[in-house]
């Protein structure tokens, strides 16, 4: 049996109390992420992961499928350079978050703005079957969801359904938290199913532009549709859910305000990893900057290449180091002077050395905390009591 849907009589209901916890969450993790302090460039690049999980997330939801290196074809190409529906959607979203994140924050949220995302999302990938920008017509109507569910039957009801959704959100939205009014807003359109095709992305992208209005715009955009999509089966409980209890947004909005907490955690994470390795280059580059002799001098830009080769790659099999520093040294033995010189920064604990199960060899990575560890007295102290005894197993394979 398929469910129908009827207008709401009120549109933004639920359970204050019962969803107060979720809220102050929500509130509390955003409140840490625009508090953080960073670089716009730390931001910018974390801001392309970020569209790029959003992305991924709103397409593969519909059912899209591509690997990653598709993806990344998506998001630099226009829909016609593209040969799969799939990668045609990714990069139309790609282009409707970007043209999203550039309007002017006054812009209202009415039927038009609407009516735009949605010829945006659906342009290039979807147009052969569905008009983009266009409501149902007449006998237009659509199904969806499992268990099924009818969108507002097209023409007259779908056209009547959208106008009171945008006069909601001029007036009775405005009384509620903006992340709930997101969330709603969210939640309505992809109920009424407005469109042929395109409306559950369209639903994610205008929750995403509400989203940025409350603080959460620019470089501090967090992708909710990949949140969504990593726990789908629940996401799509909660919007059944609210279908069935009439539109009651209670287990939607507790679902949803989990998700912006720990979206919003997860970039904060991102953020303050760039502040420690930021800290980590200060500290580095003071201490190995006042070493004097120029041999110590010549020692200490291997040792800040290393160190800044380990930071920007995270980790590396200690097998990989020798052809990634080859560059570093102009000496007669360059093996044995990286194997000197990782033993010296393993010895002054700038370094972490984790070994692989079953002698497999062993990963070199950044001691992300050396800077709150370290001390300019006992960074001398090391380095002038460093030993010249044997080379530590790790570093002689």
């Amino acid at each position: 049996m398929i469910a129908r849907y009827t207008i709401p009589k009120d549109w933004i209901r639920y359970e204050s109390r019962a969803i107060l916890d979720e809220l102050m969450g929500a509130r509390a993790a955003m409140l840490a992420l625009t508090q953080i302090p960073y670089q716009r460039s730390w931001a910018e690049e974390l801001q392309k992961i970020q569209l790029k999980r959003e992305v991924a997330g709103t397409s593969r939801i519909e059912g899209a499928e591509f690997t990653e290196r598709e993806l990344d074809a998506a998001m630099r190409e226009t829909p016609e350079q593209l040969e799969t529906r799939s990668q045609k959607q990714a990069a139309a979203a790609v282009a409707t978050y970007r043209w999203i994140a550039q309007l002017p924050g006054d812009r209202p949220v009415d039927e038009a703005l609407i009516f735009e995302v949605h010829r945006r999302i659906v342009t290039g990938c979807d147009d052969d079957h569905c008009a983009p920008g266009k409501l149902r017509g007449r006998d237009e109507n659509v199904t969806f969801g499992s268990p099924r569910h009818r969108g507002a039957a097209g023409g007259d009801e779908c056209a009547e359904t959208m106008r009171q959704l945008a006069e909601a959100v001029r007036s009775v939205f405005n009384r509620h938290d903006p992340l709930i009014q997101a969330l709603t807003l969210h939640y309505h359109v992809a109920a009424m199913h407005p469109f042929l095709d395109g409306n559950g992305r369209t639903a994610r992208a205008v929750e995403a532009l509400m989203l940025q209005r409350t603080g959460l715009r620019d470089t501090l955009f967090i992708a909710m549709s990949n949140y969504y999509y990593e726990n789908k089966t629940a996401y799509l409980t909660a919007l059944n859910e609210t279908w069935d209890r009439n539109h009651d947004l209670t287990p939607f909005l507790k679902f949803a305000l989990k998700g912006i907490e720990s979206q919003c955690q997860r970039l904060f994470a991102e953020i303050r990893q760039q502040v420690v390795k930021a800290l980590y280059r200060n500290t580095m580059n003071d201490l190995f900057g006042r070493l004097q002799s120029p041999r110590k001098r010549v020692m200490s830009g291997r040792h800040v290449q290393i160190l800044n080769l380990l930071l920007d790659a995270g980790e590396i099999h200690h097998a990989e180091i020798s052809e990634k520093t080859r560059n570093f040294y102009a000496v007669k033995n360059p093996g044995k002077a990286l194997i000197r010189d990782l033993k010296y920064l393993f010895q002054l604990g700038a370094l972490n050395v984790k070994e692989f199960p079953e002698g497999k060899g062993y990963l070199l990575s950044i001691n992300l905390d050396w800077p709150t560890q370290i001390t300019e007295t006992e960074f001398f102290r090391r380095v002038k009591e460093m030993p010249k005894g044997k080379v530590y197993g790790f570093l002689s394979g």
